[in-house]
């Protein structure tokens, strides 16, 4: 098993093919790789990474990566968008995981008299992703996670009234991040599948600090995480 330091930690896995995982921050990259490590796998495969806060950067980061790789010849299998989010209550609870069903631009759009428009609706192009489904499943099972679509925000909600909204517009949605669709997109670009994985941290809604449990949330990311080699190792993405 190896460990490097710098911007991203490789962490190896026997048998598996190559997965790049982006995290937005140096923390919650570290949550990740010490799930991995605690496995205690070895050889090569996955990479975690921090690829910056926000769906642009991350974008940006990912698609990087992803082209030095298919460069260098040793292309990626698959992505995963992780960390920490705010949760959907009472469907997400704090210190919950959430997988991806569904990863969601949720306020990309317009404003109009008649309420909000996604790109969708307005004719410019998609503001959702799939993960596969039957990867999703597997990583529900073997994570205790549930599935349900995570929303991907350029501005985290803040009142009652926009968590509302929110959750009328998108039924299904357990979470919101800022980085999923980001990196859904760049994996896109390469033909990659992608899944986002959410640890919560807090509700989503009126914002207060002494509500979060950013400590407990990067914890269940290092044990969902270190539950997951013997999924990735089994599912191969060329079967689907």
């Amino acid at each position: 098993m190896e460990l490097q330091a710098g911007e991203g930690r490789v962490i190896a896995a026997a048998g598996l093919g190559r997965v790049l995982v982006a995290t937005a921050v140096p923390v919650e990259r570290d949550a990740v790789a010490q799930g991995f490590a605690a496995h205690g796998t070895s050889g090569s495969g996955i990479d975690v990474i921090d690829a910056g806060v926000g769906p642009a950067l991350a974008a940006a980061s990912v698609a990087s990566a992803l082209t030095a790789a298919a460069l260098q010849g040793t292309p990626y299998d698959l992505v995963v968008s992780a960390g920490i989010g705010g949760g959907f209550q009472p469907d997400a609870p704090v210190g919950s995981l959430v997988v991806a069903d569904e990863i969601v631009a949720a306020d990309l759009g317009a404003e109009t008299p008649d309420g909000f428009l996604s790109v969708t609706e307005l004719g410019f192009g998609t503001v959702r992703h799939q993960p596969p489904g039957d990867l999703v499943r597997r990583v529900a099972e073997a994570a205790g996670a549930r599935a349900g679509a995570v929303l991907t925000v350029s501005t985290v909600t803040g009142t009652a009234a926009r968590a509302t909204a929110l959750r009328e517009r998108h039924p299904t949605a357990l979470a919101e991040a800022m980085e999923g669709f980001g990196v859904a997109e760049a994996a896109g670009a390469h033909g990659v599948p992608v899944l986002e994985i959410r640890a919560i941290s807090n509700p989503v809604g009126p914002r207060d600090r002494a509500a979060w449990r950013i400590g407990d949330a990067l914890a269940a990311l290092t044990e969902g995480f270190g539950k997951l080699v013997p999924v990735l190792e089994s599912w191969n993405r060329h079967d689907q």
